[in-house]
């Protein structure tokens, strides 16, 4: 069985580190991005379970990094949270993510949930 991975995509570096240390509680190896475009380049060579997404990023938006992970083939078993302090833009997305977290978000709370949705996740990756 492989180590399950999660790639985290905050650009406040504290939050990130939060999110790292909740998943990484729940079992997960985790990488960081705090960069939009970055995030685009790892997403082209990584396929993470689960991918935890802020929506307000440094050069490419939060929203379309999602498109792009919903138009890949293979990422399409990739659970995707989003996790923004903006419920605006949280609706506009409609059914795309797995899960939208409003912030602030606890360890408890993400840790949790991150478990729940990688132990539903398909298989036959």
């Amino acid at each position: 069985m492989r180590d399950r991975s999660a790639l985290i995509i905050e650009d406040d570096s504290d939050l990130a580190l939060i999110f790292a240390q909740a998943l990484q509680a729940a079992g997960f190896d985790t990488g960081i991005v705090r960069h939009g475009d970055h995030a685009l380049a790892r997403l082209a060579v990584a396929t993470p379970d689960i991918v935890v997404l802020d929506l307000h990023l440094p050069h490419v938006s939060g929203a379309e990094i999602l498109r792009e992970i919903r138009a890949e083939e293979r990422l399409a078993h990739t659970r995707v949270i989003v996790a923004t302090a903006d419920p605006r833009m949280a609706d506009m997305l409609q059914d795309q993510p797995d899960l939208v977290l409003l912030k602030p978000i606890s360890f408890s709370q993400l840790r949790d949930l991150a478990a729940r949705l990688a132990s539903t996740a398909p298989t036959g990756r």
